[in-house]
């Protein structure tokens, strides 16, 4: 494919979360080591999160991700997302992303919910222009009346899930990345998101979909990898993925 085609090449990534992350201490902690109330906790190592990791996708592809928490799923859409910084190797993607993971990241619970989607959609990358012709339509599918006005510190956690989804849903990309967003909201919600999720991702190019939901792995993807310990162990057919992953994951079992 030539290079104007959206596209997601890894080749042999490596991604480390340093281990002072871990190792630091409040200073609580460290004056109750040093007066021995309490017994100090072992070193943590560096968290080697992917490991000379590669991964090459092409438009047209959906891509579910699946494995154990900690496998490095969250940590892979990030680091393609070009929020982690690798310390080897190399990223190259083509296309603009289309993050749906955080959905909440950059809402002020001072400011009102129609000042949020103005937050939201320019920390997403689109113009004030751009945003200021969704933003009708985004009040509209959010359902939220009156309340759209209103601080966000007044809102109930299913009405903040509501905006912050129809915020993010309403902007456009070719490479969509996602993380358990099909299941998303309240009940009375849940069925017009799920569908504006499906036809968010039918207009993607490409889509890389983390998720511990096989049946909506199977459903919307068409290949399938599962990560252990940062690593590929796994990649092919969805429905082969799901067998694979019960056989090694939970022991064949239903």
């Amino acid at each position: 494919m030539g290079k104007k085609d959206a596209h997601i090449y890894l080749d042999h990534v490596n991604m480390s979360y340093p281990s002072n992350i871990y190792n630091a201490r409040t200073l609580k902690q460290e004056l109750f080591a040093r007066m021995k109330l309490e017994k100090p906790k072992p070193l943590l190592r560096d968290v080697h999160a992917l490991k000379d990791f590669t991964l090459h996708a092409e438009e047209g592809e959906r891509i579910g991700v699946i494995g154990h928490n900690g496998s490095g799923k969250s940590t892979l859409l990030k680091t393609i997302a070009g929020i982690y910084p690798v310390v080897s190797g190399t990223v190259d993607v083509q296309g603009k992303i289309h993050s749906l993971f955080d959905i909440g990241l950059g809402f002020d619970p001072e400011a009102t919910g129609r000042d949020n989607i103005l937050y939201r959609g320019l920390l997403l990358g689109s113009k004030p222009d751009e945003i200021a012709e969704k933003t009708q339509e985004i009040v509209d599918f959010a359902g939220l009346g009156d309340f759209i006005d209103y601080p966000l510190k007044s809102y109930s956690s299913g009405m903040m899930v509501r905006l912050a989804f129809s915020v993010s849903t309403s902007l456009t990309g070719e490479v969509l990345l996602l993380d358990e967003v099909l299941s998303t909201g309240d009940i009375s919600f849940m069925g017009k998101a799920r569908q504006r999720m499906l036809h968010v991702i039918d207009e993607a190019k490409l889509m890389v979909f983390v998720t511990h939901d096989l049946a909506s792995m199977v459903e919307v993807c068409n290949r399938a990898i599962m990560l252990d310990h940062g690593q590929i162990v796994f990649d092919g057919d969805p429905k082969e993925a799901v067998e694979f992953y019960k056989e090694r994951m939970l022991g064949g079992t239903n």
